[in-house]
């Protein structure tokens, strides 16, 4: 029982119960996911949609909802405010006891891109965004919703990532609290109740506290790494002498955690959000953590989780210290031979309040 780690995703691949339309990527695979991929087409489409049950995408394409077929075999705008379906270059045929759970890649998410992967409905059943039932066998789709900037993209261009496990490894909140006090899973005390409780930095030492979208910014291409001047796309948030600021309605915020965090090599972990009954805003898009994030054997490494906020109807004062979302680990199958931050791909390791990779 457990998240599967890369050797094991490359035994799926090899088995044919992840099916590549295109050579594996270099660094598709990272210690607990592998990058799934844009593939040649995809639609315009009038709104989001999940097919009912009995219904695969294809179907529900065709009854009006695709408004314009998109050639991705050249670069492609996606323009923001719109919503597009995407195929993907994976597809799955997994064996009855591993299921998914899919999330935007972490670059994805900071620069206000929204990403759900979808599935073909089995045998009646209903599907939700970013989840695969246990045995699932069909093709995978990317919805996407540029935000606040416009995107290019191209066949290959990778926007999220999944990951498979067997049976349910969740830590419930007592072995969370174990594993922790072996650990040391964050610097200072854990609020666990349903995951570990993380709150945001308006109080850091020296530069900004946070980062604003601007509206109206040039094109981002997903797959140009560190060529964007941060300020041409965000505007700084100095820190408030208040210990608050307040949050616009349908304003896009870049902040980063007050606690800094470790993913032991045994776990993997997710960020989610907190009930909507403890604030008007949402916070992250992307959140998956890869086993060996922020970990050192002494603790952690000073590794902050950075967070995508952004706030509901109503403007929002959000405090310095305030509860924001809660990080939820999940037991290993088996540690990866390489973990974040050694031999593979780590934009983030070490991180404090960053913006995407493609910045400079």
């Amino acid at each position: 029982m457990g998240v599967l780690n890369a050797e094991e995703i490359a035994e799926k691949i090899s088995s044919g119960a992840i099916i590549l339309s295109r050579p594996l990527g270099a660094s598709q695979i990272q210690p607990a996911s592998i990058d799934l991929r844009v593939a040649r087409r995809g639609w315009r489409v009038r709104a989001s949609f999940l097919p009912p049950p009995g219904k695969n995408v294809a179907a529900r394409l065709a009854d009006g909802l695709a408004m314009q077929e998109i050639d991705l075999s050249r670069d492609a705008v996606l323009e923001r405010g719109c919503v597009y379906l995407i195929e993907l270059a994976e597809r799955l045929r997994l064996p009855p006891d591993i299921a998914g759970a899919a999330n935007p890649k972490s670059s994805t998410g900071r620069i206000d891109v929204f990403v759900r992967l979808v599935i073909d409905s089995a045998n009646g059943r209903r599907v939700a965004f970013d989840e695969i039932p246990a045995g699932y066998d069909g093709p995978l789709y990317a919805e996407i919703s540029p935000r606040t900037f416009s995107i290019l993209v191209r066949e290959g261009s990778s926007l999220n990532q999944l990951r498979l496990k067997r049976g349910a490894p969740r830590l419930v909140d007592a072995e969370l609290a174990a594993l922790h006090a072996r650990e040391k899973l964050i610097d200072g005390a854990a609020d666990i109740d349903g995951g570990i409780g993380l709150s945001v930095d308006l109080r850091p030492a020296g530069g900004p506290v946070g980062w604003r979208a601007r509206r109206h910014a040039a094109l981002i291409d997903v797959d140009a790494v560190g060529a964007l001047e941060p300020e041409d796309f965000f505007e700084p948030i100095p820190a408030p002498k208040s210990g608050f600021i307040i949050l616009d309605p349908d304003e896009f915020y870049i902040l980063a955690s007050r606690e800094a965090l470790a993913i032991p090599p045994d776990f993997a972990a997710e960020m989610t959000p907190i009930s909507p009954g403890l604030g008007e805003f949402r916070v992250h898009y992307a959140g998956f953590f890869d086993p060996g994030f922020g970990w050192s054997a002494s603790g952690p490494n000073g590794s902050r989780a950075v967070l995508e906020v952004r706030s509901h109807d109503a403007a929002f004062v959000l405090e310095h210290g305030q509860l924001v979302a809660r990080l939820i680990y999940e037991r290993m199958e088996a540690r990866p031979l390489r973990i974040y931050g050694a031999g593979f791909a780590s934009n983030y390791q070490g991180q404090g309040l960053k913006l995407s990779k493609h910045f400079r």
